[in-house]
């Protein structure tokens, strides 16, 4: 009897399932569960159905071909081996392709970005910043081999010839065209002299349109300083390009017509405000000329100085009246000013000094009015009509 460890058991199973050619490359349907969506790159989950489970794993350089995200609930088919972990002695597949179960991957990816980019708010009006009536510089991101670009090229220099083109030539399809637009846009945002920048390319399946449903190409047009207008291919046609751009237009040729006036029509536009400020000022101008007729035919307007020669006595007769006026209240005031000076002149001191009498009072500045109020020997000072005298009292009588 041979015995077996655990690890030979296992390897003897791992072999045994490798080995299977029916094994090495199945297909199997179920539903996400335990979904692990690792920092390495790597997914883990579980696929089950009513009765069963199986561990699934897909490696990092798998995990990013993947063009949606997977969600637990999912139902999905996985085409991939199966084979033995090892460490854990269970079996698992090792998945190689992904995609949903009814529903195509490039669908639930579409729709998952929607939902993620509406959520941040770059699907909202308000975010929309207006195109340039008349621009000077017009940036076209578009690849330089399709139809997309002569038609733009000869509709806008049919409509606006004057009006400066730059063109970054990017892909528009298959791998790498998301990073190649997005650089394109980006490259235009550099130059600084670009009033406005179309990205578009003609029209075409879901899967080559995909460049212009992902979210890198959408973050660069939502990033971007410079208003954006998408024109990816037939009015039909509706990608997330469209839904974050500042205007979407139907085709890259209503692009042309929308980033541009028609110089034929403008001109004619310019030439009807012409006749129109002409034919304005004209009838303006006879109206006032009117005006200046009536005017002159009034009486006062033909002999002005009728008018002025009135106001100008009336002028001189009310200034003689105010003069007249000023000078009596002068006087009035004169006269009560004098009065007032009378009597204060009464009660003032200095005129009773100027009879003989005078004002006693210490040294201090205090009034003597009783010999209570000083000593003998003391020094007081006597003030005069005209002068002070500063005096020893020897005796004092009460």
């Amino acid at each position: 009897m041979k015995i077996l460890s655990v690890s030979d058991l296992t390897k003897y199973i791992k072999r045994k399932l490798e080995s299977d050619s029916f094994l090495a490359n199945i297909w199997v349907k179920g539903e996400i569960s335990n979904l692990k969506l690792h920092s390495s790159g790597h997914i883990y989950l579980t696929l089950k159905d009513k009765e069963c489970c199986l561990k699934v794993v897909m490696f990092r350089s798998r995990a990013r071909g993947l063009v949606f995200r997977p969600e637990n609930g999912m139902s999905v088919i996985i085409q991939g081996y199966l084979s033995v972990y090892e460490r854990d002695g269970s079996y698992q597949l090792y998945a190689e392709a992904m995609e949903p179960d009814g529903v195509g991957a490039l669908y639930i990816a579409l729709e998952q970005l929607k939902q993620k980019l509406s959520a941040q708010g770059y699907f909202d009006k308000e975010r929309k910043r207006p195109i340039p009536r008349v621009p000077k510089v017009i940036g076209i991101v578009t690849s330089p081999t399709g139809a997309a670009i002569q038609d733009m090229l000869n509709i806008i220099g049919r409509r606006w010839p004057n009006v400066h083109i730059i063109v970054a030539p990017v892909l528009v399809q298959g791998e790498g065209a998301a990073n190649s637009i997005s650089r394109g846009i980006i490259q235009m945002n550099h130059l600084g002299t670009v009033d406005v920048i179309i990205v578009g390319r003609g029209g075409g399946s879901l899967e080559e349109l995909w460049a212009f449903n992902t979210e890198a190409v959408a973050m660069a047009i939502v990033q971007s300083k410079i208003p954006v207008i998408s024109a990816v291919g037939h009015e039909t046609d509706f990608t997330v390009a469209d839904m974050v751009a500042d205007l979407r237009a139907p085709t890259p040729s209503a692009a042309a017509e929308l980033v541009v006036p028609d110089g034929k029509e403008m001109s004619r536009y310019l030439e009807t405000l012409e006749k129109r400020l002409a034919k304005g000022m004209g009838g303006y101008l006879e109206r006032a000329q009117q005006r200046v007729v009536k005017c002159l035919a009034i009486p006062s307007m033909q002999r002005p100085f009728l008018i002025t020669g009135n106001r100008q006595q009336t002028l001189d007769t009310l200034t003689s009246n105010l003069y007249r006026a000023g000078k009596l209240c002068i006087a009035d005031r004169t006269t009560q000013l004098a009065n007032l000076a009378g009597k204060l002149n009464v009660l003032s001191p200095l005129a009773t000094l100027s009879r003989g009498y005078g004002i006693c009072t210490t040294t201090g500045g205090e009034i003597v009015s009783d010999t209570k109020g000083v000593a003998v020997g003391q020094t007081v000072q006597v003030v005069l009509h005209k002068g002070k005298l500063l005096c020893q009292v020897e005796e004092k009588t009460e």
